[in-house]
C-alpha cells in the first residue's frame, strides 16, 4: 500500500532476524517459499515484513511483499466510513482473502507475474500492478488475517492486542483512537485472537522472543 508510514525499531529488526534464522534452511531447501505475517492492526505487521525483506535480500535471497491493505474490497477512508455504520463490516470477508491466495499459488507455481490491486494510500483507490516475482525466492504477505491464509508455508502471528499497540499507532497516525475505533479495534481483537493457533511462529507481545510451534 502506497503512502503508509512505517517505522522499523531495534526490536523489529532482532526479531526478524530470529524468525529467519529458525527458518533459513526450510527457505534454502525450496524453489519458492512464503511467510505471513499476522496479526491486530497496529502490531508491527508491516515493520517485521520489512525487516524480514531487508534481511533475506542481504542473505541473498530476493525477496517481496504482498500487503493485505491491497485486498480490501473498499479502499481505507471508505472501508472505516462502512465500519462506522455497522460494526458488522469487521471481519475476514471485508478483505479478498481469495485473491491473495490466488497471488500466493501463482507465486509457488513459479509464474513470472502476479497481476495484483495496489492501493494508493493517499487517494483513498485501487489500481492495477503487474508484479515481477520470477526472480523471487521468498513472498511474504503482510496483513491483519494473514494468517488464515492457506498457501503459507510458515504463519507468523503477532501476539499483541490493541491495548499494547496504542502508542504504536499514535506514532503512526493513523487513525483517531475515539470511542468508534475501540469499537472496532475490539470487534477485529475478537477475531484475528482466535488465529493464533494457526502459527508456527509467536512473536511475544513485548518483542522479547518468538515461539516455534512446529
Amino acid at each position: 500500500m502506497k503512502g503508509d508510514k512505517l517505522v522499523v525499531k531495534p526490536e523489529h529488526v532482532e526479531i526478524a532476524g530470529k524468525i529467519l534464522d529458525t527458518i533459513s534452511s526450510d527457505i534454502q531447501g525450496s524453489e519458492k517459499y512464503t511467510i505471513s505475517v499476522g496479526g491486530e492492526s497496529g502490531s508491527g505487521k508491516s515493520e517485521i515484513s520489512q525487516e524480514l525483506e531487508a534481511q533475506l535480500g542481504e542473505r541473498g535471497v530476493p525477496t517481496g511483499i504482498l500487503q493485505m491493505d491491497d485486498y480490501f474490497i473498499f479502499p481505507s477512508r471508505t472501508c472505516h466510513e462502512m465500519r462506522t455504520r455497522n460494526i458488522e463490516q469487521v471481519g475476514l470477508y471485508e478483505a479478498r482473502l481469495d485473491f491473495m491466495e490466488c497471488n500466493l499459488r501463482s507465486f509457488r507455481r513459479s509464474e513470472p507475474d502476479i497481476y495484483k490491486p495496489l492501493h494508493l494510500y493517499e487517494e483513498d483507490r485501487f489500481v492495477t500492478e503487474v508484479m515481477p516475482v520470477e526472480h523471487l525466492r521468498v513472498l511474504i504477505a503482510d496483513g491483519t488475517y494473514a494468517t488464515a491464509l492457506r498457501f503459507i508455508d510458515t504463519h507468523v502471528f503477532l501476539d499483541r492486542d490493541y491495548h499494547d499497540t496504542r502508542a504504536d499507532r499514535e506514532e503512526r497516525a493513523r487513525d483517531i483512537l475515539d470511542d468508534v475505533m475501540l469499537q472496532i479495534l475490539e470487534r477485529e481483537h475478537r477475531i484475528v485472537r482466535e488465529h493464533k493457533t494457526l502459527a508456527e511462529i509467536v512473536v511475544a507481545k513485548d518483542f522479547s522472543g518468538i515461539e516455534v510451534r512446529r
